[in-house]
């Protein structure tokens, strides 16, 4: 699964997602662009350290070694009708199948940018991440709710205020996932 740059930008979704992905959930994928687009928005839109984001960025191709396809920029001949400026996704989740994986997709939080049409010609489809989750819950309820004990942890790392499960994917848009793992 392709994480594209805006899941990453949040450190409480990009957690959970890597944490899922550590569990055997899905095998994660970027390139080297979806890096440089994150680390470069995360550090102009929230002030966090260049640095401290080129580590996080080093550790995370230390622990997903296959994630990375690379320069996939070959991969965005032929594409029409998805927004230009994210042809750089579609081209990452090509070469991923190019090199043998099934069932590709890229979580997105900016699905109007993906021609859904376009998509499944190519045999791929977009989702955000509370689509994913929830139907993530569906397959295995127990690996999500544990994947989402440290979720409080997880926000005093990164510097804000631990707060209850339920605030804390409701701040993140998580409403699907939210009335599965936090019910009122």
């Amino acid at each position: 699964m392709v994480l594209d740059a805006c899941v990453l930008m949040s450190g409480i979704v990009r957690r959970l997602m890597l944490r899922l992905a550590e569990a055997g959930a899905f095998q994660p994928v970027w390139s080297e662009r979806i890096g440089d687009e994150w680390r470069r928005n995360a550090a102009r839109i929230w002030q966090i350290d260049p640095q401290r984001l080129a580590d996080e960025w080093a550790d995370m191709q230390r622990r997903f070694p296959l994630a990375d396809c690379g320069d996939a920029q070959g991969f965005e001949q032929g594409l029409k009708y998805s927004d230009a400026k994210d042809w750089h996704v579609i081209a990452t989740a090509r070469a991923a199948q190019g090199a043998g994986a099934e069932n590709v997709a890229i979580l997105t939080w900016n699905l109007k940018d993906f021609n859904r049409s376009e998509l499944r010609r190519m045999g791929l489809r977009a989702l955000d991440p509370d689509r994913y989750l929830s139907e993530r819950w569906q397959q295995d309820a127990t690996q999500l709710a544990l994947a989402c004990e440290t979720i409080a942890q997880d926000a005093a790392a990164l510097g804000g205020t631990p707060q209850p499960l339920r605030e804390a994917l409701r701040r993140e848009r998580l409403y699907r996932l939210q009335a599965l793992a936090a019910p009122a």
